[in-house]
């Protein structure tokens, strides 16, 4: 029987039908409405599951807030009361003073993937949701994101060899509250949520304006879901043009071929042998850099010259002849002592 309009049974089953690939699921659950919908639904769901998988919840607590700590211990009574094992995570040491919320995520990350491996779950199931995809793709439009950003959160990643799955991007936040509110379940209200020193916060209040004029969540989320199959066929296209090439395994190729490929295709060849090199991760290279070191190296071979430039921790090299080589930085010479 229907619970509410937007989140029955057969729905909840298709939504969270990925979990059967697994024995084992871990639900990050934190206390608030949307990863309370989860625990909730993920429970009924198993109940119902030809297979049922094995469940277990954890949750971080940071310990940025006073409450915290109350409301993991909140979680955890919940999470008795449906009978599923539960864990509280602690972030311990010292907190940053900068990119705060960007820390924590890393931070939670990491606690969850071990928590996982710990306990013998495949897989990490989240509840972000549409409204957290059309701002992470808000968020990265306005910060020039390329196609890939644009794509926002996937439905799946691999977070070092344990599986993260997000089966509720499809799903509004007023459906999980909802859900929460005809079952009766208490959930935790963040106030960071409402602080405008963080981004996603003011990402939120832009959101509700965009809403207004047409473009709310789900024409944003429509957006990550087509730059999400743009970037598959680019990826798809870099992987042949670098069998073609061999820049990214080699280091090396001519520079004639490979400024014959369309300039998102060379940029990502660039990105990809640069960052590997390097030894620095390829998102953290720079698009903007990228941009502009392939458009010297285009406009040196048109004027017949040698080019060379350094980016990530790699030289990028281009002979007179059209040879392009990316090699190691060389180290840095310290001044003289006077």
């Amino acid at each position: 029987m229907s619970r509410e309009p937007g989140l029955d049974a057969p729905t909840i089953d298709a939504l969270l039908a990925p979990l059967a690939e697994f024995d084992a699921a871990l639900l990050a659950v934190s206390g608030g409405p949307d990863s309370t919908a989860l625990l909730a639904m993920a429970v009924e769901w198993a109940q119902r599951a030809p297979a049922r998988p094995r469940l277990a919840a954890a949750t971080v607590d940071h310990g940025l807030r006073k409450d915290s700590a109350d409301e993991a211990a909140a979680v955890g009574a919940l999470c008795a009361r449906f009978g599923v094992p539960h864990q509280v995570l602690v972030w311990r040491g010292d907190k940053p003073t900068t990119r705060i919320q960007e820390r924590a995520r890393a931070a939670r990350y990491a606690l969850l993937g071990a928590h996982a491996r710990e306990i013998g779950a495949p897989a990490i199931v989240t509840a972000h949701h549409l409204d957290d995809q059309a701002e992470t793709a808000l968020f990265r439009l306005l910060r020039g994101s390329g196609v890939g950003g644009l794509r926002a959160m996937a439905a799946s990643v691999d977070l070092d060899g344990v599986a993260l799955l997000r089966p509720l991007l499809g799903v509004a936040k007023r459906d999980l509250v909802a859900a929460c509110e005809t079952r009766g379940l208490a959930y935790a209200r963040d106030p960071s949520n409402d602080d405008p020193h963080y981004a996603r916060t003011r990402m939120r209040k832009l959101a509700q304006g965009l809403a207004a004029e047409g473009l709310d969540a789900a024409a944003l989320a429509r957006l990550a879901r087509r730059a999400g199959q743009i970037e598959e066929a680019l990826a798809r296209q870099t992987q042949a043009a670098e069998a073609r090439l061999g820049l990214i395994a080699t280091g090396a190729c001519e520079a004639s071929p490979l400024l014959a490929e369309p300039a998102e295709i060379v940029q990502r060849l660039l990105t990809a042998a640069i960052a590997r090199v390097g030894g620095r991760d390829a998102s953290r290279v720079g698009l903007e850099k990228i941009e502009a070191l392939a458009l010297a190296l285009r406009e040196a071979r048109s004027a017949g010259k040698r080019f060379s430039a350094n980016l990530g921790g790699a030289r990028l090299r281009c002979d007179a002849k059209g040879s392009v080589r990316v090699e190691p930085e060389p180290a840095r010479r310290k001044p003289a002592r006077r």
